[in-house]
């Protein structure tokens, strides 16, 4: 098997270098590497996410885009409060981004709006809307997380729809790209 596979390779070789003699070669080699590189790096590093509702508000706004990183999930568990992108639970094709705000074994709970989790109310600067909903008390299941818009009245999120399974994170939203006036980190 050895054999065959050097064999296969000084094959390739060879008839690279009968290729390299064509002007059209090395332009051809370049976008094909180019090609390769941007699709690894959109498969397993980084995308951009569009904002499709005002449900993230003023965090993030409608029609902004956003830069996601896929590597800090593969090494580490996501942290309450971090914004993430993930694949709807109900429709894998669509991809929304909210706030998380329960990992897997906390207990949730919404009391006329204040978020607690197990029992302690969390600071939530980042929420101007604020609804005056209730919600559980429920616990987390063991491989999801829970997560809210931070515009909550206009939010469709955890509430509403249930938890977030692992499987469906597509990252963390880092940088805030568009519009140029809002360039930034996302906070």
């Amino acid at each position: 098997m050895k054999d065959k596979l050097l064999e296969f390779w000084n094959l390739i070789l060879s008839k690279r270098q009968e290729l390299k003699k064509h002007e059209w070669y090395d332009l051809l080699e370049t976008i094909i590497f180019a090609f390769i590189l941007a699709f690894l790096i959109k498969t397993f590093i980084l995308q951009i996410s569009y904002i499709p509702t005002g449900s993230m508000i003023p965090t993030l706004n409608e029609k902004e885009a956003v830069l996601v990183i896929r590597i800090p999930y593969y090494f580490r568990e996501p942290r309450r409060g971090e914004v993430i992108v993930f694949k709807y639970p109900q429709d894998p094709t669509k991809e929304y981004v909210k706030r998380l705000i329960a990992l897997p074994g906390d207990t949730i709970e919404i009391k006329n709006g204040i978020v607690y989790v197990n029992g302690r109310a969390l600071d939530e600067p980042y929420v101007k809307n604020k609804s005056s909903d209730n919600y559980g008390p429920i616990q987390v299941p063991k491989e999801s997380y829970f997560v809210l818009g931070d515009n909550r009245p206009v939010s469709v999120d955890s509430r509403y729809w249930g938890f977030v399974p692992k499987k469906n994170l597509v990252g963390k939203a880092v940088l805030l790209l568009w519009p140029p006036q809002r360039i930034g980190l996302v906070k």
